[in-house]
């Protein structure tokens, strides 16, 4: 199987042409979050990848309303929104969660998840999935410009229980292009250029 991945396009419409353009290469398609920018803009990104005709798996950023991409599933039926929930392509389990975690950024429109809250819903994820998630995990693809590490202790406990196949991950834009592992689990920071997985 054929991945294509990206996370924080930020209604970037040119990397949208340019990640539907590089999809006819794809047997699946996973966008880790963030495709507007403070809750507006969603379908500058979304209205480019919906001609996108292999499934694609999308988990929601710190930036973008999960209700209004839920929506989007109504006329775009390849779409699939993860968020603490899964599905299986082929064998492939895959399993999602957005948002940021842990909450950092107390404004209106930021989407955030306390790692109690992610930890629960992160639960349900099946032993050895693709785990696409919108932050990364604490120590790995999350180093901060200040030097800090801002990752998801409860996302790094969910990928030593599982032992995912495959972590995805975006919202630390420094981290973008950088990966690491824990135990058998390799982890990528995406960001929004084509990144290329083979399952």
């Amino acid at each position: 199987m054929k991945i294509l991945a990206f996370s924080d396009l930020h209604r970037d419409k040119d990397a949208a042409w340019s990640l539907r353009d590089a999809a006819r290469a794809a047997d699946v398609v996973i966008g880790a979050g963030d495709f507007g920018t403070r809750g507006e803009g969603l379908a500058d990104t979304f209205d480019i990848l919906r001609d996108i005709t292999v499934p694609v798996l999308v988990v929601a950023g710190n930036h973008d309303n999960l209700a209004e991409m839920q929506a989007a599933n109504r006329g775009w039926p390849h779409l699939h929104v993860l968020h603490g929930s899964g599905v299986a392509i082929g064998d492939t389990a895959f399993f999602g969660l957005g948002y940021e975690i842990p909450a950092t950024n107390e404004a209106s429109w930021n989407q955030r998840l306390s790692e109690a809250e992610a930890e629960e819903l992160l639960a349900a994820c099946p032993d050895k999935a693709v785990l696409v998630t919108h932050s990364p995990p604490y120590g790995v693809a999350d180093l901060q410009r200040n030097g800090r590490h801002e990752g998801s202790r409860a996302i790094r406990a969910a990928i030593e229980r599982h032992q995912p196949q495959l972590v995805l991950c975006g919202h630390i834009h420094h981290a973008w292009g950088t990966k690491g592992a824990i135990g058998h689990s390799e982890v990528h920071n995406l960001g929004p250029a084509a990144h290329w997985f083979e399952i």
